[in-house]
């Protein structure tokens, strides 16, 4: 370029010698000037890409979070057999093995009592005597009776003795000598008919004294001295004087519903609580069933025998028997398995490709978590647990990781709770 260009455009020529470190400077300036512009392309493509990859990483995330939401999770259980038998808890009432009111079979005044409540007795102790003079002079009057028969019968046979010595003689006809041998047969019935009598009357006086009829506790008197003691019209039980019970062993009768009748069995061993005896608990067995279900209120009466021989329970109280039954073979679901449709009981299975089945049962017993399955289940398939409403057949769905069993925690020890006062 020459200098008269240079002033035109107004720029001042550079004289080589002069402006060799001019020219330098500039180019470095250019230089780095480039290198500045391509260091922010570098970051701007930098961010660029940056950005770009992630929103594809979020996109992609996006995707499979919600195809991990569209899954349905469900948590799957498998039927069991129960290794051990449920415990039925029934109440009852304590009863004395042998409990009979003790009535008097004489009329009379009652004399005496020797044994109140609360006293123990033997088989044959007196308990009372009673006072009876009518059938004292009944029983004199048959003995008076007797003896008149006994004389009229010595009359007849001395008497037909005397027509046989004459029958031989022909003396006396056939037919006086036939009345003569009725009358001694008349005499001799009316003999044993007096013995009879007076038999009676002794046994009845015999029952002045009222004596325990086997051993056991007076739990109730209902006389007193001079009371006035009816053996009752036509020789029928009166008032009863006494109220005998034994009380080892006990009894205790309860009502097993018909679902568990078939489980009871004689022998079986039972346990007794009663809620005043805190700490306690009682030994026993079934004694007898009565092998069938009472049509009224469907359930079977069962005997249950109870040792008591420290005499800690009372007739008449109030317990509760736990009955342990027989383990069934039947299938058990949990009751939380259970869906219930407008046309019947549904259990859902799920399959090995995570399909969704919906199972028609027939129910068994019912014993609160779990639930007896009659029919329609096999033991290898494995149950949806809180299957939702929507669940439907056909519905794929995914079986949730089964969570580590939680270490079993000690049972906090058991407070008593305090009575009302």
């Amino acid at each position: 370029m020459t200098e008269q260009r240079h002033s035109a455009l107004a720029i001042h020529p550079i004289a080589v010698e002069e402006g060799d470190g001019e020219l330098l400077r500039r180019r470095q300036i250019v230089r780095r000037t480039r290198w500045l512009v391509l260091i922010v392309l570098v970051l701007l493509a930098l961010g660029a890409a940056r950005t770009v990859f992630v929103r594809i990483a979020n996109a992609r995330a996006l995707e499979a979070g919600t195809s991990e939401r569209a899954k349905q999770y469900v948590q799957t259980a498998l039927p069991r057999v129960p290794t051990t038998g449920q415990t039925l808890a029934l109440p009852g009432t304590l009863q004395g093995f042998v409990q009979s009111p003790i009535s008097a079979r004489a009329s009379g005044y009652l004399k005496r009592w020797t044994k109140d409540i609360g006293s123990r007795v033997e088989k044959g102790e007196l308990l009372a005597e009673i006072e009876t003079p009518e059938i004292d002079q009944q029983l004199s009057q048959a003995v008076a009776a007797r003896a008149q028969a006994a004389s009229g019968l010595e009359l007849a046979r001395s008497t037909a003795d005397r027509w046989e010595a004459l029958r031989k003689k022909d003396v006396v006809s056939q037919q006086d000598l036939d009345e003569r041998r009725s009358a001694v047969s008349q005499a001799t019935s009316n003999v044993a008919a007096a013995d009879a009598n007076v038999q009676r009357l002794k046994q009845t006086e015999g029952f002045k004294r009222v004596v325990a009829p086997f051993a056991g506790v007076i739990t109730r008197r209902n006389v007193d001295v001079g009371d006035l003691i009816d053996a009752g019209a036509g020789g029928g039980a009166g008032r009863a004087l006494f109220l005998l019970a034994q009380t080892d062993p006990l009894r205790v009768y309860i009502n097993v519903p018909q679902a568990y009748a078939q489980l009871v069995k004689a022998g079986q061993p039972v346990v007794v609580t009663q809620a005043e005896l805190r700490g306690q608990s009682f030994k026993g067995q079934v004694a007898r069933t009565a092998g069938s279900i009472d049509t009224t209120t469907r359930m079977m009466q069962v005997e249950v025998s109870l040792p008591n021989s420290d005499g800690a329970l009372l007739p008449g109280a109030y317990v509760q028997v736990s009955l342990p039954l027989a383990a069934s073979r039947t299938l058990t679901v949990p009751s939380n398995a259970l869906l219930f449709r407008a046309e019947g009981t549904r259990i859902a299975v799920v399959d090995a490709k995570g399909r969704v089945g919906l199972r028609a049962v027939t129910l068994g017993r019912n014993y609160g978590e779990n639930v007896e399955v009659i029919d329609g289940l096999e033991g290898t398939d494995r149950m949806v647990l809180n299957p939702s409403d929507s669940l439907a057949e056909g519905d794929i769905v995914a079986v949730a990781p089964e969570a580590p069993p939680a270490a079993a925690k000690a049972a906090p020890p058991v407070v008593p709770k305090k009575e009302p006062a």
